[in-house]
């Protein structure tokens, strides 16, 4: 693959996800980011799953950074995925950014990915791929971190600045 190139949004998608997260139609510009969610929404959660009949909240990272972002290099579990962030404050997260959660006692044990204004794409274990709020009161109280995906270019790492 070559580098990372934004696509316009299909028209259905711009309708769909400016609905969804309640931003204005022109806030939905990554055409290959709402594409992918598209086909992904729904896919059952699967422990160690990276395909469409079953992903875990890594694997559905791991996909989106690859398919989405052309980052060839992301670590497939979430512990590894939590050392390639450029750790942000919440109110700086951006489109892409990854967020995790701390469930069951374990740190950094959840990851999804942030879209826009609050919302986080995750495959949840109990409803598989879905958008929630970051601030949902089931879920916000298991956040721990959120950062920009560090990318490897010419040896040297650097945030991919999205």
């Amino acid at each position: 693959m070559g580098p990372y190139v934004m696509e316009k949004p299909d028209k259905d998608d711009v309708e769909k996800y400016s609905a969804i997260m309640n931003v204005k139609k022109s806030d939905i510009k990554n055409g290959r980011l709402y594409s992918f969610l598209n086909d992904w929404m729904g896919t059952p959660y699967k422990y160690g799953g990276l395909e469409k009949d079953g992903v875990d909240c890594s694997g559905f990272v791991y996909r989106l950074q690859q398919e989405v972002y052309d980052i060839e290099n992301m670590p497939r579990s979430t512990n590894l995925q939590i050392n390639f962030i450029k750790r942000k404050y919440e109110e700086e997260l951006k489109e892409g950014d990854l967020v995790f959660f701390d469930f069951d006692g374990r740190q950094f044990s959840h990851v999804g990915v942030y879209l826009q204004n609050g919302y986080v794409v995750h495959a949840s274990t109990r409803k598989g791929v879905m958008i929630i709020k970051l601030k949902d009161p089931y879920m916000y109280k298991y956040f721990s971190r959120g950062g920009s995906v560090l990318v490897e270019r010419e040896g040297e790492a650097e945030s991919s600045g999205r």
